[in-house]
């Protein structure tokens, strides 16, 4: 009995080891194919690519005179960027609020597109940085408002952070003195 289930536990592990190749095979060969497929993709979107030098001809005038009022907001990006992040490290372990990953809204991968060029690569990172500092300054002014200030404003607001819905009503002075220290722990959304 025992040299069977030995048998058996053997070629259970010769056929673990048969399938285990059959998978390690079927990956080499998916990859292979991904390769291809995403070398045929480049050299596609490589035919769209306007160098710079043409890009630079086929620009409006008007557009290469602003470019350096664009180009001045990084001053202002910056400084956020740096404020929100300081101020999030000293202030949120204090309240006992979530910190904000920063990683999760600054995003860079349009530099990677190969029918940009050098110049329309720095513009998506530029906008990719711009944008990605105002929504996480964005989180962590909304985790702070629902900290010190849960309450909905008398008039309709565009455009309301994720956490409005749950604060208190204009003028509801009940709920807010009853609810106020609830509602500044209730961050169970985060733990997405």
């Amino acid at each position: 009995m025992k040299q069977h289930l030995e048998e058996l536990l053997s070629r259970i592990r010769a056929l673990q080891e048969e399938v285990e190749e059959s998978y390690r095979e079927t990956r080499e060969e998916w990859e292979r194919k991904r390769l291809e497929l995403a070398g045929e993709l480049r050299r596609r979107q490589r035919r769209y690519k306007i160098g710079v030098w043409r890009f630079l001809v086929e620009a409006r005038p008007l557009v290469m005179l602003t470019a350096p009022v664009i180009y001045l907001g990084w001053i202002p990006f910056l400084l956020m960027d740096f404020f929100v992040t300081v101020y999030q490290a000293i202030c949120f372990p204090v309240y006992g609020i979530p910190k904000v990953r920063r990683a999760d809204y600054l995003v860079f991968d349009r530099e990677l597109l190969p029918y940009l060029n050098l110049i329309e690569k720095f513009n998506c990172f530029y906008c990719s940085y711009g944008n990605g500092v105002a929504a996480y300054t964005r989180e962590v002014a909304a985790r702070t408002e629902q900290y010190w200030c849960p309450i909905k404003h008398a008039r309709r607001i565009h455009a309301a952070h994720d956490y409005y819905p749950k604060f208190f009503d204009h003028g509801d002075a009940e709920a807010y003195s009853r609810e106020l220290e609830n509602l500044r722990r209730d961050f169970r959304k985060l733990s997405r």
